[in-house]
């Protein structure tokens, strides 16, 4: 499991700041600054625009076959123990007996 964190967490951080590059050159503002060193090179232009290049379906065949929080179900939302409005507040039961 700790390959699959590693390779998520450096997949997630690499195509953020190539997300930010290409946002930065649209707008001509200054980008992130260049990759420095082997890891980030190879990050940034390899894995990053061959992802980006990906159609939607092999992406997410990938992603369905690797382990992580990605398939873990959503929780069932939360039984409500009685109404969000107490029904004397209403004016349908009266608790002294007598008719409202």
């Amino acid at each position: 499991m700790a390959f699959f964190r590693w390779l998520r967490s450096n997949s997630e951080h690499y195509l953020l700041i190539d997300a930010q590059r290409r946002v930065a050159r649209r707008l001509g503002v200054t980008p992130p600054r260049k990759p420095h060193g082997i890891k980030e090179f190879l990050w940034l232009r390899g894995f990053a625009p061959v992802y980006r290049v990906l159609p939607w379906p092999v992406r997410r065949k990938v992603l369905l076959a690797m382990p992580g929080s990605h398939r873990r179900p959503w929780a069932p939302p939360p039984t409500a123990p009685g109404p969000a409005v107490p029904q004397q507040i209403l004016g349908k039961v009266n608790p002294s007996g007598k008719g409202a």
